[in-house]
């Protein structure tokens, strides 16, 4: 039977995933990718696991039926509260042959080479931090890693607001990075589990201590996925090579585009979709 071929598909709750999409393409140019911002209804971070759960197979679907062969959780939450799920539960009945993959794991399997005191930090949205994803997932792979989460509720709306440049920012930023420092002065790594994190990198590495490390996860889910990519040839040979890209939002085109351009060097056009 002939495999349906088409697009690399990456989603998030926002822009966020734009992070992820833009080290995507960097490091792998020749393919397709669609990706697909659910700004209807973000912010996911606040939400709960069945809702997340919910929005996140929908949005999954979706691009299945855009055919998809493999979609990226560029969202921490979502792949925090529904990869599993959606793995082990759905993939199974909806197309065993197709793959979703998140970005936690890959950005887990970093720290080991990082940290120095093993006392790593982390600073995401309250859903990803309450999940305790991240404490469990490097708990498998470095179990001697004591790791330190810091909710920060205010993040994503001041990227989505672009107000990240701002004084504003300035205040929040300083506010939850001594949240984080106070919980242990020996913390040397810290991950930015948010995909819009990095648009505030400047003023993050301004606030921390000198010398901590600052992981962001764009290059390395970019880097995860190539070599997925190797390991994995007939997956590999479903993803289309047009270098197109297509972008599309539940919510205001207009919105999205003007928003985009914070994250992409890009123009970028996108369309409207409806998710159910």
């Amino acid at each position: 039977m002939e495999m349906q071929r088409g697009p690399i598909a990456v989603f998030d709750s926002g822009f966020g995933g734009l992070t992820i999409l833009k080290e995507i393409v960097k490091a792998m140019p020749q393919y397709d990718y669609i990706y697909l911002g659910d700004n209807a209804r973000t912010p996911y971070g606040t939400r709960s696991f069945e809702t997340v759960y919910d929005f996140t197979l929908q949005a999954v679907k979706q691009m299945f039926k855009m055919g998809a062969p493999l979609v990226i959780l560029a969202c921490n939450t979502a792949s925090a509260k529904a990869l599993r799920s959606i793995q082990v539960r759905d993939l199974p009945t909806i197309d065993a042959t197709r793959r979703v993959l998140g970005v936690i794991r890959p950005t887990v399997e970093a720290i080991g080479n990082l940290t120095k005191t093993g006392k790593v930090g982390v600073l995401g949205t309250t859903g990803t931090i309450q999940s305790q994803t991240y404490p469990l997932e490097i708990k498998k792979l470095f179990p001697d890693v004591e790791v330190f989460g810091q909710e920060c509720p205010m993040f994503v709306p001041l990227v989505e607001n672009s107000e990240y440049d701002k004084p504003g920012a300035d205040y929040f930023v300083k506010k939850y990075i001594d949240a984080l420092m106070s919980q242990s002065p020996d913390i040397d790594t810290v991950i930015l589990g948010c995909t819009h994190y990095p648009i505030l990198e400047d003023k993050i590495r301004e606030a921390l201590p000198k010398g901590i490390n600052l992981i962001l996860q764009g290059e390395l889910v970019a880097e995860s996925l190539k070599d997925y990519l190797k390991r994995h040839p007939e997956m590999e040979q479903r993803c289309t090579k047009g270098g197109e890209r297509i972008y599309l939002t539940t919510d205001s085109v207009e919105k999205f585009e003007n928003t985009a351009k914070i994250f992409m060097t890009d123009r970028v056009a996108a369309n409207k979709i409806t998710i159910e």
